[in-house]
């Protein structure tokens, strides 16, 4: 999927494609939030929740890789 695609999906929507096709890479917290990252299509994607909340908050879509500066320690890459 594109950007400009998911970008029309509602939240819930986005949510649940990420969570079928999505790849998780990573997770880390930032003050009093948790994130996921997810790569999917041409785009990175941030989940982000209150720390041990279920609910998401938002959903932060990027392309530009310096966003990924935060998580290069701890991205778990597939093994070939």
């Amino acid at each position: 999927m594109r950007l400009v695609s998911f970008k029309e999906l509602p939240m819930g929507q986005q949510a649940d494609v990420l969570r079928r096709s999505g790849h998780f890479l990573s997770d880390r917290q930032q003050d009093s939030f948790e994130l996921q990252l997810y790569a999917l299509g041409d785009f990175y994607a941030e989940i982000w929740r209150g720390t041990g909340e279920e609910n998401i908050l938002f959903i932060h879509l990027f392309q530009d890789s310096h966003n990924l500066m935060p998580y290069l320690d701890s991205i778990m890459l597939p093994e070939v």
